[in-house]
């Protein structure tokens, strides 16, 4: 997931893998494969980036065998 800010400076998360399209006029549009949009207060730059960012961690994190943190069992404790 990435973070994004919309115009009313709301963060919120958005999972890259719906994104269709990355519209920039004046404000920056994206639309979701399901048709939703969204303005959001960061550039076409800052999103590819940190679209980029996301698949590389998980990449990463596939190719080396370690599990992200939220996906690790927890130990009980007896």
């Amino acid at each position: 997931m990435i973070k994004l800010t919309r115009l009313d400076r709301s963060e919120f998360y958005l999972n890259p893998d719906l994104i269709e399209c990355i519209e920039e006029t004046p404000d920056t549009v994206i639309t979701l494969t399901n048709g939703n949009h969204f303005l959001v207060r960061e550039g076409l730059g800052t999103i590819t980036d940190r679209i980029v960012a996301f698949k590389s961690r998980i990449i990463r994190c596939s190719s080396s065998g370690i599990k992200p943190h939220y996906l690790r069992r927890s130990r009980k404790r007896e």
